[in-house]
């Protein structure tokens, strides 16, 4: 039998799977990568601002260590205005916002019946272990142990779903 049939399709595959790569950087140079709304960056004073709005002790929180420890929440989230929701909804303008209230996400039943609104205790609370604070939601975060990283964490979101002032 002809190994050349084989050949063939592993080089068209491999053409195909060429073709989704990043482009070259001439070409990513000239594509805009952040949206035309993208919001304003706090700057320092600005996101030091923020985070002394929160309660104690969510005031002592670092937002860049938060930032780091966000990571693997980006996989299910965006923080921009008007972002895509993800596997989990869009966190932009998050403080203050009714639990499950975001019209464009499909929330579990189970946290549509949870009622509220999101501030620095709440979020806290869902985010050191959802499915013990919403038993049957659908967000599979194990959650967060640590008491710091939690307010880290909630000092980050503050600066980066608000509005600059």
């Amino acid at each position: 039998m002809s190994k050349a049939p084989a050949l063939i399709l592993l080089l068209a595959g491999t053409a195909l799977l060429a073709a989704c790569g990043p482009k070259p950087a001439s070409d990513q140079a000239a594509t805009p990568t952040e949206p035309a709304s993208a919001p304003a960056i706090a700057t320092p004073e600005q996101a030091k601002a923020l985070v002394a709005t929160l309660p104690a002790p969510f005031n002592t929180g670092d937002p860049e260590a938060g930032k780091g420890k966000f990571t693997p929440c980006a996989a299910c989230h965006t923080l921009t205005p008007g972002g895509p929701n993800m596997t989990g909804p869009n966190l932009y303008g998050l403080f203050g916002r009714k639990t499950a209230s975001l019209a464009s996400f499909d929330y579990s039943d189970a946290l549509k019946a949870a009622g509220g609104s999101w501030d620095a205790a709440r979020i806290d609370t869902w985010i050191s272990g959802p499915q013990a604070m919403v038993p049957g939601t659908r967000m599979s975060f194990p959650g967060l142990k640590d008491a710091k990283d939690r307010q880290d964490v909630i000092a980050y979101l503050k600066v980066a779903t608000s509005p600059v002032p």
